[in-house]
């Protein structure tokens, strides 16, 4: 990425900042809530409660003497409990020793050492309890297909109009009768072995008939997600774009799409797209992506940055609670595993460094997300969520972790690090976040 462009990207009428204010800030008020508020349980006071950092431009009281205060650089936040000297929880001495024993239970510095732990501890949990509600209001919102397969809309695709009726009940394609969901090897070969055609034949339940229809191939290169940042994306093809022929050759099935981008060795390819009965053609170039794989380790594919799906949009059954709520915390846990790996293998040269952003990659995701609709949106601040609660959780000095590892030697020698000791660790600390901050930055400017 030049300079010149990442410049434009950001000054679209400055959507790409908001959305990635107004994702931070959701994140960071939730995390600095739960020190706050796990700090208030424990009988650990607090002074300030901030949402972004440098000039107030709001702050009010409340009964118990914290002051809630809106800053005006919106990159962050804390809570500054009773007895701190700073944001950052340095100890204040001097305030320390001017208090009564009472008082001094009441601060950071001086509350017993489980209350310390847990109201550390309490931010990056409420970050990764805020993806898990998310991820199961999504999932629940969204529903699953169930036993039937029932036509919902009918995407917009280049052959239309068909035969197939939203509320139809398909029960084969081309002579092939509709396997189960539950069994996805039978399914992936039910699609696989489907004929590449533009129309096909169904067999559907209307009315209490069993008709046959014409309908589109079950799946078209249709553009039904779009990766932020992506190849895709970046050559401006939006959702709902249909990919028609491939250097000229006509294609009818994403997986002539997928072949093509895998096979390509990362030639560019001429690309004819159909969108609201235009088509228009588009010269893309695959990019090279470290995937995650089941093992843990990485795989090197060529990508433009789209998934597909069905020809139309299959009618759901709510999922219940239980099974959303548990399928929320398997995203959540998928997520923190992935990063933690994504992170080992970029430290061992396994792939590619560039696979981590900074601030500018991250707000161009927040700005593109949000041009996906609100439900990509919020579910792009569920992955932010979890991935900035885990960081915090890193052993680095100014990090929650960082505090909790100095609370671990506490409890095993005793007594607390000397104060000069924290002081260096804490301004080390400093030092690496900043270059992890400048690192992604870079990669943000000078990564493809």
């Amino acid at each position: 990425m030049d300079i010149s462009s990442l410049i434009s990207g950001i000054g679209g009428g400055g959507l790409t900042v908001l959305w990635f204010v107004v994702a931070l800030s959701i994140i960071v008020a939730i995390h600095e809530y739960g020190h706050y508020i796990v700090g208030r349980w424990s009988g650990i006071g607090a002074d300030v409660f901030s949402l972004g950092f440098g000039p107030v431009i709001y702050s009010r009281y409340d009964k118990r003497g914290t002051k809630w205060q809106i800053a005006a650089i919106p990159l962050g936040g804390y809570v500054k409990f009773k007895g701190d000297a700073n944001a950052a929880s340095g100890k204040d001495g001097e305030a320390m020793a001017e208090m009564t024993e009472e008082e001094r239970r009441h601060t950071m510095h001086g509350a017993p050492l489980w209350a310390r732990a847990a109201t550390v501890l309490a931010g990056p949990v409420f970050n990764f309890i805020l993806s898990i509600l998310i991820f199961t209001g999504v999932m629940m919102f969204n529903g699953q297909i169930g036993n039937k397969l029932i036509v919902g809309e009918i995407w917009d695709l280049p052959d239309a109009p068909y035969e197939l009726q939203q509320g139809d009940v398909v029960t084969a394609i081309a002579g092939a009768e509709i396997p189960s969901f539950d069994d996805p090897e039978a399914f992936d070969a039910f699609a696989n072995e489907m004929p590449k055609e533009s129309v096909l034949t169904y067999t559907v339940e209307r009315g209490g008939e069993t008709l046959e229809v014409s309908g589109p191939f079950l799946y078209p290169p249709m553009v039904q997600s779009l990766a932020p940042r992506s190849a895709a994306y970046n050559a401006g093809l939006e959702v709902g774009d249909v990919f028609t022929a491939i250097d000229g050759e006509p294609i009818v099935a994403f997986s002539q799409l997928k072949e093509a981008v895998e096979g390509g060795d990362g030639r560019t390819l001429a690309l004819s797209v159909y969108r609201s009965g235009v088509v228009d053609q588009y010269d893309l170039t695959p990019r090279r992506v470290d995937e995650p794989q089941a093992d843990g380790g990485f795989v090197t594919h060529w990508r433009i940055g789209i998934s597909g799906g069905f020809a139309f949009e299959p009618a759901t059954e709510q999922l219940p609670f239980g099974a959303a709520f548990m399928a929320g915390v398997s995203q959540t846990g998928r997520i923190m595993e992935g990063s933690v790996s994504g992170l080992y293998h970029m430290i061992t040269g396994a792939i590619s460094s560039c696979n981590l952003s900074g601030p500018v990659g991250i707000a161009q995701t927040s700005s593109a997300m949000a041009s996906q609709g609100a439900q990509s949106f919020i579910w792009f601040i569920a992955v932010l969520s979890t991935a900035i609660g885990l960081l915090n959780l890193f052993p680095i000095p100014m990090l929650d972790g960082g505090h909790l590892v100095f609370y671990a030697y506490e409890a095993v020698t005793g007594k607390p690090p000397a104060d000069g000791v924290l002081r260096i660790l804490m301004t080390a600390g400093l030092v690496l976040v900043l270059s992890m901050m400048v690192f992604g930055l870079t990669n943000d400017l000078f990564c493809p």
